[in-house]
């Protein structure tokens, strides 16, 4: 027959899974607490601080109000009107075409008086005055008008560059010395020494008086030699191109060597 063991219960010491089961509820309810109560605080600091920072930046941007009394702007109105001096007396202009200005409606030449039937051209338009005449055209300009009519005035009229892609026909292609290019043309010392050789296609616009008015680098065999063709190019006199016997611009390819001896 098997022997009987005996348990031995402890007696109670008082500390224990129910005791620590306790503890830890009260201290997880504790915490919740002051977390709350501190996160609340930082809250009502947060929102307190901004209260206060917008009173003071309203306080500072505020300006100052200023009372006026209407009596004081009525008394300075009427002191500026006494103190402006009186408008100047209109001009009347004697002489000189009368200039006219309005929106055209058509009317039946019939019904048109006498003194509009003949209308202005552009010879009579530039010697009236924008104030107007009397109607009276003895020939000059009006009389509001100052011009020296002794004084020669050379009216520059800027036509427009053809493309240097476009073909114009001409009698006459533009030509020059083809020596004294030859003899402006400076060779580059670094392309020099180098021993670079080549040919460079110069596209010139030549303009009515001869001149070169621009160039542009059309074909290269090195890129070290284009400055220098350019600005012979443009150190030399043309003669212009001739179109139905006048003179007119036009674009010219120009070949500049560079050979060493």
């Amino acid at each position: 027959m098997a022997a009987s063991r005996s348990v031995v219960v402890p007696e109670n010491s008082g500390y224990g899974a129910f005791e620590i089961k306790e503890y830890i509820n009260k201290a997880t309810k504790w915490g919740a607490i002051y977390t709350a109560a501190f996160t609340l605080l930082l809250v009502l600091t947060y929102i307190g601080v901004g209260v206060v920072q917008d009173a003071t930046r309203k306080k500072v941007m505020m300006a100052p109000i200023q009372k006026l009394k209407l009596q004081n702007l009525a008394a300075d109105d009427a002191e500026m009107s006494e103190a402006l001096p009186p408008p100047p007396p209109a001009t009347v202009v004697s002489s000189g075409p009368a200039a006219r200005a309005g929106t055209p409606v058509p009317v039946p030449e019939a019904e048109l008086a006498e003194d509009l039937q003949d209308f202005a051209d552009i010879k009579d338009l530039s010697r009236a005055s924008a104030e107007g005449g009397d109607g009276e055209d003895l020939g000059g300009f009006s009389d509001n008008i100052d011009i020296d009519e002794s004084a020669n005035v050379d009216i520059d009229v800027r036509e427009e560059e053809p493309d240097p892609e476009d073909f114009i026909p001409v009698e006459k292609e533009p030509a020059c010395d083809m020596e004294e290019l030859r003899k402006r043309v400076v060779y580059p010392e670094m392309a020099k020494r180098a021993g670079i050789e080549g040919m460079v296609l110069v596209r010139a616009l030549i303009s009515k008086n001869g001149k070169v008015k621009k160039t542009i680098i059309q074909a290269s065999d090195n890129s070290a030699l284009n400055k220098a063709a350019s600005t012979a190019v443009k150190n030399t006199v043309f003669t212009p191109a001739i179109q139905n016997k006048r003179a007119v611009q036009l674009w010219i390819s120009i070949p500049v060597d560079f050979r060493l001896r």
